[in-house]
């Protein structure tokens, strides 16, 4: 996750990683054409023993500081965190994954909401691609698309003025 932003990207989906499965998806990450990831100074990562110098070493390869948080502190990842729970509550605790590959594709869905719809505090309630400099106007009306494979709603204007009357079916 991208701090400033709140810009989610996921790299793999597996059922057992392993320590060097982990290396790999960075440079997946790092190689991706067009990606933002590449021009990032610091990386923050827990203590999980599958995250090891092999991919401290990807990062410091492209000028990243890889940190590690303290011993039995979650709260020193404060960003990453709510995507986890949310994540979690909204798709994984809902649904059961046929396979790695629909796994994988509700997780990316969900980064897809995550990333254009859901609001973030700390953006003053601003989505992660969202630009803080345009101000959208005050609709009164708005439509209810289902995402995330059915399991969340997301809600945008409604494409008619609110004061055009509905269009009548033939």
């Amino acid at each position: 996750m991208e701090v400033r932003t709140r810009t989610v990207h996921i790299l793999g989906v597996t059922a057992h990683p392993t320590a060097a499965w982990a290396p790999q998806q960075a440079r997946r990450l790092l190689w991706h054409p067009g990606g933002r990831a590449g021009g990032s100074t610091h990386l923050i990562r827990d203590r999980d023993t599958k995250l090891t110098a092999a991919l401290d070493a990807v990062f410091s390869s492209e000028g990243t500081t890889a940190a590690r948080i303290p011993p039995g502190s979650p709260d020193r990842h404060p960003h990453a965190e709510p995507f986890v729970r949310s994540a979690r509550e909204e798709r994984t605790d809902r649904l059961l994954p046929f396979d790695r590959g629909h796994a994988e594709q509700v997780l990316h869905d969900y980064a897809r909401h995550f990333n254009h719809h859901r609001p973030h505090r700390g953006r003053q309630q601003l989505a992660a691609f969202d630009d803080p400099n345009v101000l959208p106007p005050p609709t009164t009306r708005t439509r209810r698309r289902r995402a995330v494979a059915g399991l969340l709603n997301a809600y945008h204007p409604a494409s008619r003025p609110p004061d055009e009357p509905p269009a009548h079916r033939q």
